[in-house]
């Protein structure tokens, strides 16, 4: 397999301790994408999703749409890189 699109983004606001991450595995499963979502211990998410382009792309605005409520601002960078997940875990 070639090289996938890979985000890392950063949520912040009220993320943790809200279903956030539960949340976020729950929604990935609507899409093909993988990688995993964990709590940061400055207060913030971190999310790590490869996949095509559209698929990640959808993936995070629809974890937008469904806590926005909880989310004050996110952090996006963006990559191509060979594939190194199997599955999308909470760590």
């Amino acid at each position: 397999m070639g090289d996938v699109h890979h985000e890392t983004v950063f949520f912040s606001g009220r993320v943790q301790g809200v279903g956030f991450r539960y949340t976020t595995q729950q929604v990935a499963k609507e899409f093909e994408v993988t990688g995993f979502v964990e709590n940061l211990i400055d207060g913030r998410v971190q999310l790590e999703a490869e996949g095509e382009a559209k698929e990640v792309e959808s993936f995070v605005k629809a974890i937008g749409e469904r806590m926005h409520s909880y989310i004050r601002k996110l952090e996006r960078k963006s990559s191509r890189r060979p594939a190194q997940f199997n599955g999308f875990y909470i760590k």
